[in-house]
């Protein structure tokens, strides 16, 4: 069973870690999915293949949450958004609109498989 609570606090936990991260020490941003999915199941302990759709679960919402916060300005892409449309000229809204959803894609992909990898590691550790 899914619990519900525990995916939604693995994801702010995954989002928070990966913009406070991605922000001070770029490379280390990686560690918010593995955290919010190790998080996640810590929480919620119910066997290995629970254990990585639930981190999934965590880091596929966790990564939806940064992706939106960077197309309103608030995240690590911000800069290289606006350095990207400020050389392409007149079509600035779209351009930032379609590296912003790109970047939110990939970030959902890599939080997804970031986080399942936290869940599996969590499962691996908590052996009840």
């Amino acid at each position: 069973m899914t619990d519900w609570k525990a995916i939604i606090l693995g994801s702010l936990v995954t989002a928070a870690l990966t913009m406070a991260l991605g922000l001070a020490v770029f490379p280390l941003f990686i560690l918010g999915p593995l955290i919010g999915g190790f998080v996640t199941v810590y929480l919620v302990s119910e066997g290995r293949i629970e254990g990585a759709i639930q981190g999934a679960l965590s880091g596929v919402i966790g990564g939806l949450i940064i992706g939106l916060l960077s197309l309103f300005g608030l995240g690590i892409v911000t800069a290289f958004i606006s350095i990207l449309s400020n050389s392409i000229g007149n079509m600035v809204g779209f351009v930032s609109l379609l590296v912003g959803s790109l970047f939110t894609l990939v970030l959902i992909i890599i939080s997804g498989v970031l986080g399942a990898v936290g869940g599996i590691i969590a499962e691996s550790t908590i052996e009840k």
